[in-house]
Order: structure tokens, then C-alpha cells, then sequence
């Protein structure tokens, strides 16, 4: 299928590893330019290098906290235009209720909702201008159904995800299309810092708190960024101009709900 994106520019945040680095290269693959964004200057400059050997397009690689003014603003003026964004963040850390400070929420909404929603502020002019335009935001399954031990990023996440309900009703008749992609558990970082704890706890190495955590998934393993990356890419492109304000959930049947 031709998802009619090759030429358009697209934002790409923490894609130097994992999920974000899967949305990046299937962008890439269907003949996408890219800025991309991660807090590591060498390994994002080395995904940079992979992505520009691979397929050949403009790779434009700004390094720094994209929860920064100063690089979200390098960010977006780094592509001649935006025509497609990726919004990501590694999720808060686990822990209990009792565990946060304001402090804390404050860190996980900086991160996971209000840095996606400057993002989303500073480049949806210009795409209702041109009268096209993606975004995806990289949220989290939690939206769906909460998780005890990530209530920071229960907490932020279902906020952005208000953002975007209304937000993409709002734009939708400009030709401009926002929607949520909800991961479950995939074969990242997250997953092993996820996985260390239960391994600890039980006594257990991480593989085996990997087959455990693997079993309650329907699909019984974990996705790849890649098959992540080419929904993104589905997502963002020609063909998903009537899916507006979407959560579309990617957790091989872990969330056991009927809507």
C-alpha cells in the first residue's frame, strides 16, 4: 500500500531508541523527511546515520529536552515545514500512591502532557494553513485501562488524552488529523525497567519475569517496535483522514475490553 506521505516532513520525539525509533524508520521507509528528537546526542546521531544509510532521505537530528521552550522551538524550526508529528516521552517511574509529591506530577505532566500539547500548539497553524496535517501522539494503554503502579503516568497521559479528544474534533475539517496511539507492553527499555522490579521481587531473572508478564498477553510476546512503527506510519498517512480523535490501543489483547 502507498500511504502517499514520501516528500512530507515529519517530527519525530525520543527517537533515538525503542518505539519512537520504530515510527522513524517506518516514516523513513515510505520516503518521509525527518527531524528527529531525543535527550542523547551520540545515540540519536547514530540513529540519525542508520536512518539516512537505510532510505536515503534528510535526517535532521536536535538533541536536548524536548520539555524545553528552547528545544521544542529548535525542533519545530528545524524542517522547512511540519506536516506530520510524532509526540513521545519515556514514561514517569512506577510506584505507589503514596510514593508522589506534586513535584512528581508535575515532572510526569511536563513530560507526558503538557510538552505534547506545546508541541501540537506550535505546528497545527501551519498544517490548517496548508490544509493537511498528522499527529500522533504516543500515549500509553493505560489511558484504557489504568495501571496501579504507573499512576504518574495514568495521571498525565488521560489528561492529554482529553487534549486531543477535543482538539482533533476542532481541526478535523482543515484536513488536519490527531490521533492517539495506546502501546502495551513491546520489546524496549520500558519493558526491561518494568520487568527488573517484578524480577526482583520474585527472586527471578528477567527473563523469566518476561515469560510471566508474557503470558498474560493473549498474543503471549511482546511487540516490536517495528510492527509499532509501520501503525504509526498507517496513522500519519493518506488513508486516515476519516479516523479523528482516536485511541487506538496496540497490546496484543492485553486489555480485555469490549470498546
Amino acid at each position: 500500500m502507498d500511504l502517499g506521505i514520501s516528500g512530507k516532513w515529519a517530527i519525530v520525539c525520543a527517537a533515538s531508541k525503542g518505539l519512537g525509533r520504530g515510527c522513524a524508520a517506518a516514516l523513513a521507509g515510505e520516503g518521509v523527511n525527518l527531524v528527529i528528537n531525543a535527550r542523547g546526542a551520540e545515540a540519536l546521531a547514530a540513529t540519525a546515520a542508520e536512518l539516512r544509510s537505510a532510505h536515503g532521505g534528510e535526517v535532521i537530528e536536535v538533541a536536548g529536552d524536548i520539555t524545553t521552550d528552547t528545544v521544542r522551538r529548535a525542533v519545530v524550526e528545524a524542517a522547512p515545514q511540519v506536516d506530520i508529528l510524532v509526540t513521545n516521552a519515556g514514561g514517569p517511574p512506577p510506584g505507589m500512591w503514596s510514593d508522589w509529591s506534586r513535584d512528581d506530577f508535575i515532572t510526569a505532566m511536563d513530560a507526558n502532557m503538557l510538552t505534547p500539547i506545546a508541541l501540537m500548539q506550535a505546528v497545527l497553524p501551519g498544517m490548517i494553513e496548508r490544509g493537511w496535517g498528522r499527529v500522533v501522539n504516543i500515549t500509553s494503554g493505560s489511558v484504557k485501562a489504568p495501571i496501579p503502579q504507573l499512576g504518574l503516568s495514568n495521571t498525565a497521559r488521560t489528561g492529554l488524552t482529553g487534549f486531543v479528544a477535543g482538539t482533533a474534533r476542532q481541526v478535523a475539517e482543515k484536513g488536519v488529523v490527531i490521533n492517539n496511539l495506546l502501546p502495551g507492553i513491546h520489546a524496549t527499555d520500558r519493558a526491561n525497567s518494568l520487568d527488573g522490579p517484578v524480577a526482583e521481587q520474585k527472586g527471578i531473572s528477567i527473563d523469566e519475569a518476561r515469560v510471566l508478564r508474557q503470558a498474560t498477553i493473549p498474543a503471549r510476546r511482546y511487540g516490536s517496535p517495528e510492527e509499532f512503527g509501520a501503525t504509526c506510519a498507517f496513522l500519519c498517512s493518506q488513508h486516515s483522514g476519516f479516523m479523528i480523535g482516536q485511541n487506538v490501543l496496540l497490546d496484543g489483547g492485553a486489555i480485555n475490553a469490549t470498546i
